[in-house]
């Protein structure tokens, strides 16, 4: 009898935890649907995915983010947060989609759901421009190195660091991170390679150096455990956008706007 009972527990929690995740897509959409409005998260100071300029937010992501919008019909509302915030963000529903320059991660895809791959980056390294010192990553596990809090770049310094006896030292975006290292307060920074480049371009007397720091990485979007529905209708828009060259034009527009 006490077996019995265990198994229609068991079965009871199964069955709980379905319509959970079943009520959780449904209610993604029909949110949308009945506010006319769609919820973007980002962290708007990783040019040229996401950036500020004025009171609007622009680049690569959120044109991507307005397409998106424009196939549903409705309004889309920006969220511009720390980067570490968006998977608690997204999680709790206070966003509906993560745009971020997102790379996707293992740890990432046990917390959210990913669409299809959009674009190629990998991690590089700037240093001063006059530093002989730094030529790769096997010299910074015993210097201090800068990056944006919870990103790609901050893992592999991780990494680095636990080689050796250096110093990881967190910001809320490049730029911050850029002015640091300018000041001569840290040794080198390792972030993605469209916007070290746009950082090096922006801020004389930095470079970027030719050995990368870790492999290539693949960008998507992400959205809540269950929310497939939202998931396909991203995955449509994004190979139409990729289907016809458009991405690739953004991503050249936006990395050469001053």
């Amino acid at each position: 009898m006490k077996k019995v009972r265990v198994l229609f527990a068991i079965l009871l929690v199964l069955v709980l935890a379905s319509s959970l995740m079943a009520c959780n897509k449904i209610d993604t959409m029909k949110r949308i649907e009945e506010n006319k409005k769609i919820i973007w998260g980002t962290n708007a100071a990783f040019p040229p995915f996401e950036m500020r300029q004025g009171d609007e937010v622009i680049g690569v992501d959120a044109e991507i983010a307005a397409k998106i919008a424009e196939k549903l019909g409705v309004e889309l509302v920006v969220d511009d947060m720390d980067f570490d915030a968006l998977p608690g963000a997204l999680t709790s529903g206070k966003i509906d989609f993560i745009a971020a320059g997102y790379t996707i991660k293992p740890d990432r895809e046990k917390q959210m759901l990913f669409t299809d791959k959009y674009f190629k980056a990998v991690q590089v390294i700037i240093v001063q421009e006059d530093n002989t010192d730094i030529n790769g990553p096997a010299d910074l596990a015993n210097k201090k190195i800068g990056v944006q809090n919870g990103t790609t770049g901050d893992f592999v310094a991780e990494d680095i660091i636990a080689e050796g006896s250096g110093q990881l030292i967190r910001y809320n975006n490049g730029l911050e991170a850029a002015l640091e290292l300018l000041n001569g307060q840290i040794d080198a920074i390792i972030i993605d390679n469209l916007p070290a480049q746009m950082i090096v371009n922006q801020n004389p007397g930095l470079k970027v150096l030719d050995e990368p720091a870790d492999v290539e990485e693949e960008y998507a979007l992400a959205v809540r455990k269950g929310d497939t529905e939202l998931q396909q209708i991203i995955n449509e828009v994004l190979k139409e956008l990729t289907d016809s060259g458009q991405i690739e034009a953004w991503v050249e527009e936006y990395s050469f706007l001053e």
